[in-house]
């Protein structure tokens, strides 16, 4: 199966994962950790790449980030991969990638959720017990959210800005948010969604994010899909009368079966009037019959006149009966067609 293409929706942050490979450490002192943070502010700052949050732990990286356009975010990683192991297999005298498959990252809806995010990011390294409090790890935007620092690196997203109108405010609030408990559903959920690559957020705003990127934004349902039951065929025998949906079909059956009553009322001798009839499979016995009773009365009707009284009168119902049997033949209802009688 093809691999859908990047997912980008402009002016959305987005989550970002990159793993080290089989959980091998990608930073094993300071050196290594400060030379990422340069690559990656050169990228971002090449690739017009907005970080609102960043951590480096041994064996994952974590960002937030809001792309300029549509190859921002894969350009500014393709750009930090490329310097970055370069320099580590050079200096550790070793070979091959680095990081375990491509970065992972989602959209998320900024309102319900950017804040969570950075949360999970700078909080990593207490939720992955490298320190006890945030504010001790060096390697993480935390510091400069709370005001202990000033990161080059960052730029601060609007929804942070709303939590004050100073920045003695806003570091004040954030610092509070960071001390309240994960909602740990919605943290998996987060988690999830960046790793698989799926939109983070409400119907409605998924809905707007798969018009705006122009592709599916969120899983199909698991599974074949179900097969729809044909309905049930009608049946032969004709309805009832009173039956709901049984007036069409009975009126049918019953004209077809007044047809076939008609034609099996008429006299059979008559089909013998015309040279090309053939008589029906099922009329057989009776048009045998009555060409059978006609050749008794032309046998009649044979004799010598006057000698036979009887043969004479033989003769009379002969012709009469024959006449009646052309008159029948002219009915069109023998050239009637009844579906399912069996009858012309």
């Amino acid at each position: 199966m093809a691999r859908l293409a990047r997912l980008y929706v402009p002016d959305q942050p987005q989550h970002v994962i990159l793993r080290g490979l089989d959980q091998q450490p990608a930073f094993v002192d300071d050196q290594d950790y400060e030379l990422f943070i340069d690559c990656l502010k050169a990228a971002a700052r090449d690739h017009h790449l907005a970080v609102h949050a960043w951590v480096l732990m041994p064996g994952a990286v974590q960002l937030l980030v809001t792309p300029s356009d549509e190859s921002s975010l894969p350009k500014a990683m393709q750009a930090v991969g490329r310097r970055y192991v370069a320099h580590f297999n050079r200096r550790y005298a070793r070979r091959g990638t680095l990081w375990e498959g491509r970065y992972r990252a989602t959209v998320i809806e900024g309102e319900r959720f950017f804040l969570l995010a950075s949360r999970v990011v700078e909080l990593a390294p207490v939720r992955n017990h490298l320190v006890a409090a945030a504010e001790d790890y060096r390697w993480s935007s935390y510091r400069h959210h709370i005001g202990l620092t000033v990161d080059s690196l960052i730029t601060d997203h609007p929804l942070y800005w709303a939590l004050g109108n100073t920045p003695f405010e806003r570091q004040r609030a954030y610092r509070e948010l960071c001390e309240q408990p994960f909602d740990e559903r919605e943290t998996t959920q987060l988690m999830q969604a960046t790793l698989k690559g799926w939109v983070l957020g409400s119907d409605t705003y998924r809905e707007w994010a798969s018009r705006t990127a122009n592709r599916r934004v969120s899983p199909l349902p698991r599974g074949r899909p179900r097969k729809v039951r044909e309905a049930p065929a009608a049946s032969s025998a004709p309805a009832a009368a009173g039956a709901p949906g049984g007036g069409a079909i009975g009126a049918a059956a019953t004209a077809a079966a007044g047809g076939s009553a008609a034609v099996q009322s008429a006299p059979h001798a008559g089909s013998q009037s015309s040279p090309n009839y053939q008589a029906p499979t099922g009329a057989q016995p009776d048009a045998h019959s009555g060409s059978h009773a006609g050749a008794h009365s032309g046998s009649g009707s044979g004799t010598t006149p006057g000698a036979n009284p009887g043969g004479a009168g033989g003769h009379s119902s002969g012709s009469a009966s024959s006449g009646s049997s052309s008159g029948a033949s002219s009915s069109p209802v023998h050239h009637e067609h009844k579906p399912g009688t069996g009858t012309h």
